[in-house]
């Protein structure tokens, strides 16, 4: 069993040290430890794991204890445990690869969580989530019933204790209410190069400039469309012989790839925000 800690905070000597002094002192063996500087921000950031047998401070007792230290560098700071499963709900609509391939890797291991609920406005998912053994919701969306189901689907989503939502392509835009009840704990994956192409029809767009590169995007979810905290990003390269049809079946292959590393990412605790960007630890 291991523990993580994240920490951002004013860059300044002597921050390695401390934590790393801190760890010793209460029997911590340092498995892994990545940091980074942003000079124009003048912000530290890093990531620490650590094997917990040994270790002298369980949960509560770390928290008071690396208090001090905390005040003392002014960090924000967050500490996680690999015994505690992360729970996670996939929202889809009619497109289900993404929703195919995440439901595909945590049945092989590849995700280190439990995925409580198919939340989906179209029925098409649910005989691909009963497959794997994962209870399916339909909750049929109209701009009428839009605040209700979104009510309904967060009491479900505190009835299975989630903690991370993931949109496998769920072509509908949450409320800026919703997003604010999951902050950071919402990932999207988009059908674009971002920020080019947001919105919707993404393809059809880059198809109508004539572009050579196609690319998809995973982002933390926030209230502005398409604008929240980059995860991940990947391009294939497209020509002039290509259709709009050719642009869509080249890009679901994208849009798999970056949705699975964001979500395998944040289940590993590698990512940390700051402002609207991204840190991917290693």
């Amino acid at each position: 069993m291991t523990a993580i800690l994240l920490i951002s905070c004013p860059d300044r000597k002597g921050i390695v040290a401390a934590i790393a002094t801190f760890l010793y002192e209460h029997g911590a063996n340092i498995l892994h430890a990545d940091q980074h500087q942003d000079s124009e921000s003048r912000l530290f950031l890093m990531r620490v794991e650590w094997d917990l047998e040994g270790f002298d401070l369980d949960a509560a007792t770390f928290q008071a204890k690396f208090e001090s230290i905390a005040r003392q560098f002014s960090m924000t700071w967050e500490v996680a445990y690999s015994d505690r499963t992360p729970v996670l709900a996939i929202f889809v609509s009619s497109y289900l690869h993404c929703l195919a391939d995440i439901l595909h890797r945590h049945q092989t291991g590849e995700l280190s969580c439990r995925i409580a609920v198919v939340i989906s406005n179209h029925k098409q998912a649910e005989s691909l989530a009963r497959f794997h053994n994962v209870p399916f919701c339909y909750t049929p969306v109209t701009a009428a019933t839009k605040l209700e189901v979104e009510r309904r689907q967060r009491e479900l989503l505190q009835q299975h204790s989630v903690n991370l939502i993931v949109l496998a392509r769920y072509m509908q835009i949450l409320s800026a209410d919703f997003v604010g009840h999951y902050p950071r704990q919402i990932i999207n994956v988009h059908h674009s190069f971002l920020p080019a192409f947001a919105g919707g029809r993404p393809y059809h767009a880059a198809f109508a400039r004539g572009v050579k590169l196609i690319g998809s995007s995973s982002h933390y979810v926030t209230d502005v469309l398409d604008g929240g905290p980059i995860i991940e990003q990947d391009v294939i390269r497209v020509s002039h012989r290509d259709q709009v049809e050719d642009l869509i079946q080249k890009g679901r292959d994208l849009e798999r790839i970056v949705l699975s590393r964001a979500v395998r990412w944040h289940l590993d605790h590698r990512i940390l925000c700051y402002g609207n960007k991204t840190v991917i630890f290693d």
